[in-house]
């Protein structure tokens, strides 16, 4: 009997050799896609940075322009190197130079506002200036809450008193 029992263990553990363990993976699918919603829904995705600008309507013709009042205007020249440009006015200006900082653009619009309640500021930048600078002086624009404001092209005169500009 001994040998039969033996050969009865020979003939088992053959038959499994040929068969596989199958595992059903059904679950740990489950457990990965579930783990795969819960990361996505709990990450915070990067917010997109967009600051909102009001552009003004169209004229019906195109000889018509806003007026701006001599006294209520404030003209900023923005230049290479980060540099800012400006003037009070319109005619016969008396250019000046100030930076990005905290004590320079800054200061320099919160002063006007509080002085000129309906300031209008015009800003051109020139083919040296950058974006960024664009950017910066418009969150400038955001920051100290000034509403009356338009980007125009700069013009020849305008560069022509950059070029002239002696500290």
């Amino acid at each position: 009997m001994d040998s039969s029992n033996t050969d009865q263990t020979r003939n088992r553990r053959q038959s499994m050799v040929g068969q596989g363990v199958e595992i059903d993976m059904t679950p740990m699918t489950d457990l990965a896609f579930l783990l795969l919603t819960f990361f996505m829904l709990t990450t915070t995705f990067s917010q997109p940075q967009t600051m909102e600008v009001v552009m003004p309507a169209k004229p019906k013709d195109d000889t018509q322009e806003q007026a701006v009042k001599e006294s209520q205007a404030l003209t900023l020249l923005l230049s290479a190197d980060d540099e800012i440009f400006w003037y009070q006015g319109i005619t016969d200006p008396l250019i000046q130079k100030t930076d990005f900082g905290e004590k320079g653009i800054h200061k320099l619009l919160l002063e006007l506002q509080a002085s000129i309640p309906k300031l209008m500021v015009l800003i051109k930048a020139d083919e040296k200036a950058t974006y960024q600078n664009l950017v910066d002086i418009l969150d400038e624009m955001n920051s100290t809450q000034t509403r009356r404001y338009a980007v125009v092209d700069i013009e020849p005169e305008d560069k022509a008193l950059i070029k002239s500009y002696t500290p």
